[in-house]
């Protein structure tokens, strides 16, 4: 059956490797997303007398990747190095997810045209080609969860022991990178339940489940062993990990989340900036139409229950970031495609696929230029005097101008801006004494709102309307989006490789006392 599928899959493999691997040294070697330094620091503290990342937050199983291929190809091992080979990796990774999204297409729809349009919308889905460009272990857990898919469908048609034992290998290898990959193994496991009683028995049954979660114990401690030589520090780790997103532990980068509605927050931050939005429309009609019409029902119930409880499970916590729900983007692009694939006018079907795809062909602009941090550091070189005062914003992982230009640049902590009487003080000195003000991201204005942030509602607000004496002469975006404003969006699927930049110069000098009545609101 695959030879018909052929040529379809050269032509959707070239597309696949251009945007998956397309510009993976993004940034220009500086490095701004902190998971991947976080990653890229353990795997440049490893040696071959000493295999211990003294780094929990993740699995040894992406770090020794990383490291050993850096020793076997003689490669100097330092952050940049570890950096590029732990993204080289996640380019491979998304590459792998769509042959799987092929492949899983072909078990659901038989006909080579919805094949083709899945794939497509999956290779061309936002999030899907800005996490092949993280060297973090999104694209793995997202290739992990659709190995398991795929073998559940196997199993689910014909129960045996090479897909139990090859799922098995890869949650071990899925838990070995991240430990919340135990919700990545629901699919192996519903299967096993949609089997019982028709074609396999009861013992046969506890065997199966038994002997897969036993092996993929196995595999996790094989590639993951400081996980359990080092128990304590682990678990330390892990509680952390899950404190600050169950949200019991508060941190600064959380803000974002302080009265967000479980569930509608992903609904309208996440899904129709991540996907895109016509494929966040089109999939709702898709799994609308599912239920009404029920298809190979059981096929398609071995890819929608496990997505439900991942999104249940993840959708409830109080962090909310976009890589929380990485493993089951690719459902989008399956339900989008039962919908089109319905639509009898070619003209029409055409028209809605390039419209499902021009968010992804949009996002690859972040590729194609320079880095926008790296445009505005340029501009302010250029048009800033040496020597000007700038006030910017603490927070960042490498601070804007990036270049050691000769300024006197202030990074104020913004986020306790409202719990600090020292920090609001010396907002209002900054004010007066800096030349020039830099908002670096969304991270503060679009977070830090409302009756608990008062002193930085009052900033922004003045700030962005001209009454504190500055004037905004110059904003660095990149076009990654034709329907949505993408910082709009939960922050992290910008503020990492996208964010936008505005720079406002000092055109009026108000007193001291003037700043201060406008801050704190005083009449």
């Amino acid at each position: 059956m695959f030879s018909k599928f052929f040529p379809l899959f050269i032509f959707l493999l070239l597309l696949t490797i251009l945007t998956r691997f397309i510009k993976l040294d993004w940034g220009h070697h500086h490095f701004f997303h902190p998971d991947e330094n976080n990653m890229a620091q353990a795997v440049s503290r490893l040696s071959l007398n000493n295999l211990d990342p003294d780094f929990y937050a993740y699995g040894q199983f992406p770090l020794y990747l990383g490291f050993f291929t850096l020793k076997l190809f003689s490669i100097p091992l330092n952050f940049p190095n570890a950096v590029y080979v732990l993204r080289f990796y996640s380019a491979v990774f998304g590459s792998l997810s769509i042959f799987l999204v092929f492949l899983i297409s072909q078990k659901l729809f038989r006909r080579p045209l919805p094949v083709f349009i899945s794939t497509l919308l999956a290779i061309f889905c936002p999030v899907l080609i800005q996490f092949s460009h993280f060297g973090t272990t999104e694209s793995l857990l997202i290739l992990v969860f659709l190995f398991n898919l795929f073998f559940a469908l196997i199993l689910v048609d014909k129960p045996s022991l090479w897909p139990l034992i090859s799922a098995a290998v890869v949650s071990g290898l899925g838990l070995g990178s991240k430990i919340t990959a135990l919700l990545l193994m629901t699919p192996i496991l519903f299967s096993l339940v949609l089997s019982l009683r028709q074609k396999i028995e009861f013992v046969e049954f506890i065997i199966y489940n038994f002997l897969f979660l036993y092996l993929s114990l196995i595999v996790f401690l094989i590639v993951s062993p400081y996980s359990f030589i080092n128990f304590p520090n682990f678990l330390s780790s892990m509680n952390y990990e899950t404190s600050v997103a169950l949200g019991t532990t508060k941190v600064f980068y959380t803000n974002q989340f302080l009265s967000s509605i479980p569930y509608l927050f992903q609904i309208k931050k996440i899904f129709p900036y991540t996907l895109g939005l016509p494929v966040a429309v089109f999939s709702l009609f898709g799994l609308i139409q599912l239920f009404l019409f029920r298809p190979n029902f059981r096929r398609w119930s071995v890819i929608l229950f496990p997505s439900l409880l991942f999104f249940l499970y993840n959708g409830q916590l109080y962090t909310k970031w976009t890589r929380f729900l990485a493993p089951i983007y690719f459902i989008f692009p399956l339900l989008a495609t039962f919908f089109l694939s319905k639509i009898k006018s070619t003209y029409l079907l055409l028209v809605l696929i390039f419209f499902s795809i021009l968010p992804g062909i949009c996002f690859l602009n972040l590729y194609l230029y320079p880095d926008v941090r790296l445009l505005a550091s340029r501009w302010i070189e250029n048009n800033i005097p040496p020597n000007s005062t700038i006030l910017s914003e603490a927070g960042n992982v490498v601070d804007i101008p990036i270049s050691s230009f000769p300024y006197q640049l202030t990074n104020l902590d913004f986020y306790n801006l409202d719990t600090n009487q020292e920090i609001s003080q010396s907002l209002i000195s900054s004010i007066y004494d800096h030349d020039y003000i830099i908002v670096p991201s969304r991270r503060m204005f679009k977070n830090q709102t409302g009756p608990l942030f008062p002193t930085s509602t009052s900033y922004y607000q003045s700030l962005f309307a001209g009454y504190l004496g500055f004037t905004q002469i110059k904003k660095f975006t990149v076009f990654t989006d034709p329907f949505l404003d993408p910082e709009n969006a939960e922050e992290t699927w910008t503020v990492f490789d996208h964010p936008t930049i505005r720079i406002f110069k000092k055109t009026r000098q108000l007193s001291l006392p003037e700043i201060k009545t406008i801050i704190n609101h005083e009449s």
